[in-house]
């Protein structure tokens, strides 16, 4: 792999997901690291025992200590910090979550402070308030810092009801204000979530997108011999959520949904994956005795593409009030294993305009039982071809881990291209201070 650099530079990461993890943030952020390495780069990461989506640590990480973890090269050293893992999130225990691992890290980055000096400071929002230790970070130690906002965390918890108070929230914002203030550059994972950003910081912002392995996850023609290694038959039609299973898919609509199609027999339902809501939604089909509907755990990576061609429909499901404040980290490897996305989202939002602009899948409005059991219905009987072909050339196109890191860090290192997202940022503060004058 040709390397972007030529002077060995130090990257410090600090977020409280990282790899093992296989879903979410952490997925992203060990994925980048790797490249970072691979194209030449020293890299330290500040984290915490692995433990999503499960909300239970990974074995073998256990026990109240930190953990170092240095690989056999030496260019990359991992520290775990011990954080408050509650088995059940509720909203004032994720607080309590975020707050742990905020002052274990804290230590970890006051050692660092005696250590060799980082170029770049990469700060992964959620939680948002990291952000306080990679400014003191790099106040001292005349790093860049780089505050990477994987999902609009204080806009959610309201939206979402964990935080009902507005003074705390007109708080929490000034906080995260100061944070952008401080920060060198700020990125985000999609359009919808740059306009956002957009209104509370007049840095430059980067588009940093989640990404896919494009050669990894690809179509597979023998979807019916895939089918068979999951239990089904060739003629079944299998409709799967694949992803973390928590308050932000409305996924009780799916046991409804699945009770009402058992004489569509040839309809199988798969929920995989793991979160606080999975024993939840179990006993509501065991209730209903359903007999369409399997829970399968997070499927290994090495056999995750076959998992993906051997469905038919994939579901991308939203709540109205988390649309656009984070974009679905499962829809990149539905689009480039050439999978037919199902999206709820609601209209002006990022998914619903990009989906519809490249006809790569199928997309309608959020929180909608029946149209979505009839558009899944539809979805199992249409020829759907030329949006699975499109979706894998978008994925080739715009998705491309490669493509996107090469993009990042030459925006980087040369800052071309950075000034292209101030006007827009500008422009959509004018709109919008001119329409609330009307």
């Amino acid at each position: 792999m040709e390397q972007i650099n030529i002077a060995k530079k130090r990257i410090l990461l600090l977020g409280i997901n990282f790899s093992p993890e296989l879903t979410g943030i952490g997925k992203y952020s060990g994925e980048m690291v790797d490249w970072l390495i691979k194209n030449g780069y020293d890299c330290t990461v500040v984290t915490s025992f692995p433990y999503y989506p499960n909300w239970s640590v990974q074995k073998p990480y256990r026990g109240l200590f930190y953990k170092k973890e240095v690989n056999e090269t030496g260019d990359l050293r991992v520290y775990r910090c011990p954080l408050y893992v509650p088995s059940v999130p509720t909203g004032k225990k994720r607080i309590l979550h975020d707050i742990s691992f905020f002052f274990t890290s804290l230590l970890m980055m006051i050692y660092l402070l005696f250590k060799p000096k980082s170029d770049y400071v990469f700060c992964v929002a959620p939680p948002f308030h990291l952000g306080f230790l990679s400014a003191l970070y790099c106040f001292l130690k005349g790093s860049k810092m780089v505050y990477h906002i994987q999902d609009l965390q204080i806009e959610a918890a309201r939206d979402l009801g964990v935080i009902k108070n507005q003074s705390l929230f007109a708080v929490m914002l000034k906080m995260e204000k100061f944070i952008m203030k401080r920060a060198s550059y700020v990125s985000t994972i999609s359009e919808g979530m740059l306009e956002k950003v957009a209104l509370k910081t007049d840095k430059k912002i980067l588009m940093f997108p989640n990404w896919v392995d494009v050669e990894e996850f690809h179509p597979i023609n023998k979807r019916d011999e895939l089918k068979k290694q999951w239990g089904f038959t060739p003629a079944d039609k299998i409709v799967l959520y694949s992803g973390s299973i928590g308050e932000k898919q409305g996924l009780e609509s799916l046991i409804s949904i699945a009770n009402d199609f058992q004489h569509h027999t040839s309809i199988q339902f798969i929920i995989c994956g793991n979160g606080p809501y999975r024993n939840k939604l179990q006993q509501m089909a065991s209730d209903k005795k359903l007999f369409n509907i399997s829970f399968l755990p997070l499927q290994p990576l090495h056999i995750f593409n076959e998992f993906l061609n051997m469905s038919d429909v994939h579901l991308v499901l939203q709540k109205k009030n988390a649309c656009d404040l984070m974009m679905p980290s499962k829809l990149a490897g539905i689009l480039s294993s050439g999978g037919l996305a199902l999206v709820t989202a609601e209209r002006g939002s990022t998914l619903h305009k990009i989906i519809r602009e490249h006809n790569m899948g199928v997309v309608i409005n959020c929180e909608d039982e029946s149209l979505l059991a009839s558009t899944i219905l539809a979805c199992c009987s249409g020829d759907h071809q030329a949006r699975t072909l499109n979706a894998r050339a978008y994925a080739m196109r715009e998705l491309n881990r490669e493509v996107i890191l090469k993009r990042l860090f030459s925006e980087l290192e040369t800052g071309v291209a950075l000034k292209t997202l101030v006007p827009k940022a500008k422009e959509i503060k004018t709109e919008l201070v001119f329409s609330n004058h009307n």
